[in-house]
């Protein structure tokens, strides 16, 4: 029964995006046979350090979707404080529902059923307009972020220009 449901929410936000696209990104399934797969390219948010990049990233939806979150993880390169090394994306509303086991987060901030695939591409656009060097992914991207701006600056530049040629 969930499956059916996921399914049938996640072709409905399928659609609707491609009827009414959302400023900010762009996205797809990554095949069209399988609605849990979904390929979405952000662009780089205006007057951010990331702007003018285009970076690619993954969404995959759990069967259960939308009781249980989805997982994003950045196929192009990212240099960010809230992006693992190897792409994943940790912001609050990609945490499962519920109270923080570590007492960071309040449960109103994590995953809730009323998410959308806008609303938490919406989320990772803000992300990357202020990262939250506080609750690290990357612990070597905060730091660099914190102690030494300009280094920060140079190298997401570089991931900038990198996105582009990749056009």
């Amino acid at each position: 029964m969930g499956d059916a449901l996921a399914c049938s929410l996640l072709r409905k936000q399928l659609k609707e995006l491609t009827r009414n696209p959302v400023d900010g990104f762009s996205a797809g399934l990554v095949d069209d046979s399988n609605v849990f797969e979904w390929q979405v390219t952000v662009i780089g948010p205006p007057e951010t350090l990331y702007e003018g990049g285009f970076f690619n990233a993954k969404l995959t939806f759990p069967k259960d979707y939308p009781n249980s979150p989805p997982t994003c993880r950045f196929t192009s390169e990212m240099w960010h404080p809230n992006v693992y090394e190897d792409g994943k994306v940790c912001i609050s509303i990609l945490h499962n529902p519920g109270d923080d086991p570590n007492g960071y987060e309040t449960a109103a901030e994590r995953w809730s059923p009323v998410h959308t695939v806008e609303t938490i591409m919406i989320s990772i656009i803000s992300m990357l307009s202020s990262p939250n060097d506080e609750s690290p992914a990357n612990v070597d991207a905060a730091k660099m972020w914190r102690e030494d701006r300009d280094a920060f600056k140079k190298r997401v530049s570089r991931i900038v220009r990198k996105s582009q040629e990749m056009l």
